[in-house]
């Protein structure tokens, strides 16, 4: 077999590689390829071990409200007791599938997992409660009733209790719309100007402190409804912290921002609409946190002492009949929409402010 040779670089002979023994080469494509690895293992979930003990915890909910019989209350028995079993079975069947199952929620798993302990402590409460009153008597009635109590409230006065949640909704959105638009105008006033300093400061220092609700018989004597002396006694409530926050914020503004706007051409209006009130805005929505408590408060015993309808009225005529079942119903339905009022501030707060994310902390 006839072999070449070629010349190297140091003209010394080499000899070639026979024909037949050269590789054929492969494809550019075929080369870049990277080499096959075997499948990874998908993560198998862990157990859901709070979710287990939630489990646990709604199931024995369930069989004690069911099997322990209730104590005898005068000539009648509690009513709702097994639905209320039923419904606590209905929740822990719901747990205990996600249990088997941890891929159903999907992407929501993690949030209710979070929300693990306080399904455990929520129904260990619940427990707790139903034997200290229906089960033993310890909580004596009819001061104490029940969580099936509840139930029959919402059952058959709903139509009451919704439209007296629908009145203080409205009132309090009223007083609050109004105290906080008037607490941040003169906010502003006194953080800009020293002559509206002089004159308003000294007297929020004097009524600023005054709870709202000793003004209420001066405010039934100047206003002509009660209706109108709520509204006025939630705003003033609602107004003061505003107003002292948002002078606060204002005034605190650094002078080098007004310097820089001004050097390029800004307005008075320009300096206070777009330096001003945007640099004072955190403690705005500190100073409304701080109204809302004044606000429920006032708006509570304005229902209580004169207006005709509202969650404030309920309590007063559930208590009037000796209904206490009724009264903890409307304390939940106030804490429950007094909480959402504050979540939506919560959230408009995070919106008008998204531009100030990570120099602001909250």
């Amino acid at each position: 077999m006839a072999h070449s040779t070629t010349l190297t670089p140091t003209g010394l002979p080499t000899a070639a590689a026979p024909a037949h023994t050269a590789r054929p080469s492969l494809p550019a494509a075929a080369r870049a390829m990277p080499k096959a690895t075997p499948a990874a293992r998908a993560p198998q979930a862990r157990l859901w071990w709070t979710g287990l003990f939630a489990a646990l915890a709604w199931t024995a909910l369930g069989a004690i409200t069911w099997f322990w019989p209730n104590l005898p209350v005068g000539f009648s028995d509690w009513a709702y007791t097994q639905e209320f079993a039923v419904a606590a079975w209905g929740v822990a069947a719901v747990l205990w599938l996600l249990v088997a199952w941890p891929g159903l929620l999907g992407r929501q798993a993690a949030r209710l997992r979070g929300a693990g302990p306080w399904l455990v402590a929520i129904a260990v409460g619940l427990a707790v409660w139903e034997v200290y009153t229906a089960k033993l008597g310890t909580l004596p009635p009819p001061f104490f009733a029940p969580p099936q109590s509840l139930a029959e409230v919402y059952v058959t006065d709903w139509a009451r209790l919704l439209d007296s949640a629908w009145n203080s909704l409205k009132l309090l959105a009223l007083g609050i719309a109004i105290g906080a638009s008037v607490g941040f105008v003169v906010g502003v006033l006194m953080g800009w100007s020293r002559s509206a300093n002089y004159w308003i400061h000294p007297v929020l220092r004097v009524l600023g402190p005054v709870p709202t609700t000793a003004l209420l018989p001066i405010s039934f004597y100047f206003f002509p409804s009660s209706w109108s002396t709520a509204i006025f006694l939630i705003a003033l409530g609602t107004a003061f912290p505003v107003a002292i926050l948002t002078w606060s914020g204002v005034a605190s503004v650094h002078k080098n921002y007004y310097d820089v706007a001004r050097t390029m051409g800004a307005s008075p209006w320009f300096l206070v609409l777009r330096v001003a009130i945007p640099a004072s805005l955190p403690q705005v929505f500190v100073g409304l946190f701080m109204g809302l408590g004044a606000a429920f408060s006032t708006l509570v015993v304005a229902e209580m002492l004169g207006v005709k309808s509202g969650l404030g009225w309920y309590l007063t005529w559930a208590q009037g009949w000796a209904s206490y079942p009724n009264m903890y119903g409307a304390l939940i339905i106030m804490a429950l929409l007094f909480s959402g009022v504050i979540s939506l501030l919560f959230a408009l707060r995070d919106r008008v402010l998204s531009w100030q994310k990570g120099i602001v902390k909250w």
